[in-house]
């Protein structure tokens, strides 16, 4: 598991190609070509930021919803307002389940220890040191 501020190697070789841009400022001419960079597998680095992402359907933000209305007020609702708030839960279940089923993407922003920053980097390309 990577976290902020701990160290990581690079579990590969990396080729990083494409255009060069200022990081404050306009964005470099179309089709401006700049070479590339080749980062080898071990070099060492600090995790600045982890972000987890799971994209969430509208089906699974009404399941949390509804979910949370359940478990938060269900006792002190009605009996045919609970049933019917049951029943539109167990309905988004499905939904619920495969959420949770695919994968966590994670993204990383590493400071290397040559002054590179990789930033937006998939988190499977690092290791824990």
């Amino acid at each position: 598991m990577l976290k902020a501020g701990g160290r990581v190697r690079l579990a590969v070789d990396l080729r990083l190609a494409g255009e060069v841009v200022p990081a404050a400022g306009p964005g470099a001419e179309t089709g401006a070509g700049a070479g590339f960079l080749a980062l080898a597998a071990g070099t060492g680095g600090t995790v600045e930021r982890v972000d987890e992402d799971r994209p969430r359907s509208r089906e699974v933000r009404e399941y949390e919803r509804l979910k949370s209305l359940l478990d938060d007020f269900g006792h002190q609702l009605p009996p045919a307002s609970g049933r019917q708030l049951e029943e539109q839960v167990a309905a988004l279940e499905p939904a619920w389940a495969a959420y949770l089923e695919r994968k966590l993407r994670t993204t990383v922003r590493v400071r290397l220890d040559n002054g590179f920053v990789l930033d937006d980097a998939p988190g499977d390309l690092f290791t824990p040191a």
